[in-house]
């Protein structure tokens, strides 16, 4: 005899009221259970979009999530720290990052999904080095932590499985825009991942799920309560995310584009925030004496990158996948380049095979888009602007589409605003 209904479960969130903790026991464990039906649960989340949770009801349900399935318990010798990015266009932060803490004296048990329309996947980037894989054991992760530090893989089937199932349910019912169960969904996993840190990066602008520095704030403060409940230590930063990180946005592009700052290159946004959010992980770790600068340039995370794609059957030396067609767009004029919306870059790299549009489709290796100029940067007529990469030259007039209306040349230059709009701790 089950001690609740869905119905009731629904009804009462329907009504604008705060559902208790056994409730939310019940409903997530009934749901991951399969005794609450899918359009039962399509219908409380649906409830949950338009009346809210308190902050202890979106605790209570992270927690409920975390329940549902397994914890990893981490023994690595050493503080674990993970960042968690809520998506963008040219994200490609993780893959320099997780090398770089570990070379610092952190483990970072990085578990990553795979992109869905606009924004990038890290699974998908990393997938364009030959014979990297995704997919690691609870075991084959704990190993690796200890004897590299550092590893990027896909979450295991056991964590969270009742975030997997509302995760889809979310997608196909128009509910994905609800604070609270996004910060759940977020949480949820990386609680069960058993990290003692947390940094988050949140993102902000045309290029992000979240648009304004509000809603972005909002998120932020959710994830930091749901963190500090659960006695993670946890802080956010809010990051602009109008223009597209880096001057690379596919999958192969980025990982190269990765390498070049693990080298000691790469363009300086890229630099910029992969060394913010190493800051703010080394500090949560208690290695805030350590420079993640000084580190990066002695080539050390470098090291740490080859033995994390080695430990994974990858061949960090092996070529990545060229594109077999490739169109350039060009300046129409003098100037210098005063707008490029992210946005538009990520639905054009999309269009071009870098992305999918459902879960189960492909990607292409070598799709996406490369900007050889941002904005504040000079321009001549006839200069390359955009190079779009691609397998499947039919995409590209698709992906010009997206294009139109998304960059502009002016005649001086445009001040540029820092990438870390705020620092939200908990």
């Amino acid at each position: 005899m089950e001690p609740f209904s869905a119905v009731e479960v629904i009804r009462a969130k329907r009504d604008g009221a705060r559902l208790t903790d056994e409730q939310i026991d019940w409903v997530v464990g009934a749901y991951t259970r399969g005794v609450v039906a899918e359009e039962q649960m399509s219908a409380l989340a649906m409830a949950i979009y338009l009346n809210g949770m308190a902050a202890a009801e979106t605790a209570r349900w992270t927690a409920a999530m975390v329940a549902s399935g397994e914890t990893l318990s981490l023994r690595v010798g050493r503080p674990t720290v993970d960042k968690h990015s809520t998506g963008g266009v040219g994200d490609k932060i993780t893959l320099p990052l997780a090398p770089l803490v570990a070379a610092c004296g952190a483990g970072v048990p990085q578990l990553s999904g795979r992109g869905l329309g606009h924004t990038g996947g890290t699974l998908d980037k990393l997938e364009s080095i030959p014979g990297w894989r995704a997919r690691l054991t609870a075991d084959e992760i704990q190993a690796q932590l200890v004897d590299v530090g550092a590893v990027i893989c896909a979450a295991t089937d056991g964590l969270a499985p009742a975030d997997r199932k509302l995760y889809a349910l979310r997608d196909v019912t128009g509910t994905v825009e609800s604070i609270p169960l996004i910060a759940a969904s977020i949480m949820s996993k990386k609680i069960a991942e058993g990290a003692d840190a947390l940094v988050l990066d949140v993102k902000c602008g045309s290029g992000a799920f979240m648009k304004t520095p509000e809603d972005a704030r909002a998120l932020a403060a959710a994830l930091v309560d749901i963190g500090v409940s659960r006695g993670v230590r946890v802080s956010a930063l809010i990051t602009d995310m109008s223009v597209p990180l880096g001057r690379a946005v596919g999958n192969a592009v980025e990982v190269a584009e990765a390498v070049e700052v693990l080298r000691g290159g790469g363009p300086g946004d890229v630099v910029e925030l992969t060394l913010a959010l190493a800051r703010e992980m080394l500090d949560l770790a208690g290695l805030s004496d350590v420079d993640p600068g000084e580190v990066l340039r002695s080539g050390a995370a470098y090291d740490v990158w080859a033995a994390m794609i080695r430990a994974q059957g990858g061949d960090p030396d092996a070529p990545l996948s060229q594109p077999g067609h490739v169109h350039t767009v060009v300046a129409a004029s003098d100037g210098v380049l005063s707008t490029l919306d992210a946005y538009a870059v990520g639905v054009a790299a999309w269009r071009l095979g870098a992305g999918r549009a459902r879960k189960e489709d492909s990607v292409q290796a070598a799709a996406g888009v490369v900007c050889h100029v941002k904005p504040g940067e000079s321009v001549r007529a006839g200069d390359p602007l955009l190079e779009l990469r691609t397998d499947t030259p039919e995409a590209v007039p698709a992906a010009l589409a997206a294009l139109d209306g998304a960059y502009a040349i002016a005649e001086a230059a445009v001040g540029r605003e820092s990438l870390v709009l705020e620092v939200v701790r908990g």
